[in-house]
């Protein structure tokens, strides 16, 4: 069983959160592997001038998550169908058992 990939956010802006300093994502997020200059879904992270966060989850990017989204005002939909907006200790997709021929 393959391992599974663990996202980091790429966003259009930032903001420091004044009680511990830490950079956060604002804007529009994005789902980005580590290692890579794209995101999932096919933008390229330096020429749509996006910011890299790779010390927040993807999970975490979501408003309704309460992690680090205060200021995320728009989630890319191509990245959450590709990434998921599930956490890791949901269940695993839905999986075709046994297709037709």
């Amino acid at each position: 069983m393959p391992k599974p990939k663990r996202y980091a956010v790429a966003a259009s802006g930032r903001w420091t959160d004044e009680e511990d300093g830490r950079r956060l994502p604002a804007g529009e997020v994005h789902a980005w592997e580590p290692g890579t200059n794209q995101t999932v879904c096919g933008l390229s992270i330096s020429r749509s001038e996006l910011t890299r966060f790779s010390g927040v989850l993807w999970q975490d990017a979501f408003p309704e998550s309460g992690g680090d989204a205060d200021r995320v005002r728009r989630v890319c939909p191509r990245c959450a169908s590709v990434a998921g907006r599930r956490g890791p200790d949901a269940r695993p997709r839905w999986q075709r058992t046994r297709p037709r021929p």
